[in-house]
Parts: structure tokens; sequence; C-alpha cells
């Protein structure tokens, strides 16, 4: 399944499975590959919601799920309203036939992604594996338990879990291959992946692909 995962930069990830292109927080885009079937985004911040990105990746029939505070944007840049799907945590929505659930994604002891934003990991279903892309978040109870088969977490600290915080997450709800992200581009270095990678326990793969 990593063979169908590319991280572009920073959180930027893009998933091509089950016929399917699915991208989440498209940032840092250098083509116009207008390729997008879907666009997940986990909150309102430039480096995740970035309308130049989008637009880069978005065709005429591509459906973006974002959080309510971003609707109007969406609007804004093309979207029509039956190619918007708003999410809130803790939901299961079938899109077509595509599964997601959504999880919480908030700081804990930092103001920059408050818990009342409703601002959301995903857990998306492809190819018999859950998908786990925590978005922005600190170690918080809900996802201390979350079952996935793969899982892309922060790893940069300052507006996320440092690599530490990351780890101890990871070796927690032990997925069988993790990919740190949130790194190199605004905040982080490849330094912390690889501290990240050394942390995790034996039977957890660990993927450095930015």
């Amino acid at each position: 399944m990593i063979d169908s995962f590319n991280v572009i930069c920073h959180s930027a990830i893009r998933i091509v499975a089950d016929n399917k292109t699915i991208y989440i927080d498209p940032f840092g885009i250098e083509d116009e590959s207008k390729d997008a079937d879907y666009i997940c985004i986990t909150h309102s911040h430039y480096d995740h919601f970035s309308p130049d990105d989008i637009l880069k990746v978005k065709n005429d029939n591509t459906i973006i799920l974002i959080t309510e505070d971003i609707y109007v944007d969406a609007l804004k840049i093309g979207f029509k309203e039956n190619k918007i799907v708003i999410v809130e945590p803790n939901q299961k929505y079938k899109i077509n036939d595509l599964m997601i659930e959504t999880v919480r994604a908030y700081n804990i002891d930092k103001a920059f992604h408050p818990k009342e934003n409703g601002w959301v990991g995903y857990i998306i279903n492809l190819e018999c594996e859950r998908i786990y892309i925590s978005g922005d978040t600190d170690i918080i109870p809900e996802i201390l338990n979350i079952k996935c088969d793969l899982a892309f977490v922060p790893v940069g600290g300052t507006y996320t879990m440092d690599y530490a915080q990351a780890a101890k997450l990871i070796n927690t709800i032990k997925p069988t291959i993790v990919v740190p992200t949130h790194y190199g581009k605004i905040v982080g270095t490849r330094e912390d992946a690889k501290n990240f990678k050394c942390l995790l326990d034996s039977d957890i793969e660990c993927k450095i692909i930015i």
C-alpha cells in the first residue's frame, strides 16, 4: 500500500488507490495535474488549506471535504455546493464508494489548534486498509485507541506534537507502517524524522519520504 502514497511536502499527501486520486492538505504543488477525485482538508491554516495549490489539482468533478469554517472559501475558489462535504469530528462518511472517518485534531498545551474549532484528522479506507492522517494535533485522548494499518503523523513540533511525542503515540496505536510529516518546509527538519524513527518499536516500519 505504501507505494500508492507520496508526501509532496510538509503535510501534503497524494494517494492513488482503488482507482481514486486523493489529496490531503495539498500544499507546495508544482504541476497543474487537475487529477484530484477527492481533496480532504484538515483545517483552515494556510499550509493546509491553500487555494492556489488546491486549484492545481482540482477539476470540475473533484469533491472536497472541509470543516465548516472553510465553506465560504471553498465556494469562492469554484467548488459547487454539491461538490462540498462539510465534516466534523467523530463521524463516518460514505461518498460514492469511498469510506472516510473523521477524528479530532487539536492542541492541549498550545493555542494554535483549539479543540473548539472542530478541526479533524481522517481515517480513509482503501484497499481493505485503514489509513490514518492525523492532521495538526498533540497526543489527545481521542486518538489513543485508533486502529489503522498506515499512519501519517506530524513530528516537527512547535505547532503539533514533536518527534518524541509522535513516537509515543505510534508505539501506542501500533500501525504496521508510519510516515512522519509536518517538517522541512515551515517548521522541523529531516533530523526530526530520523529521531522519530529511532524511537519506534522494532515491529513498526517507518518510511521517511521527505
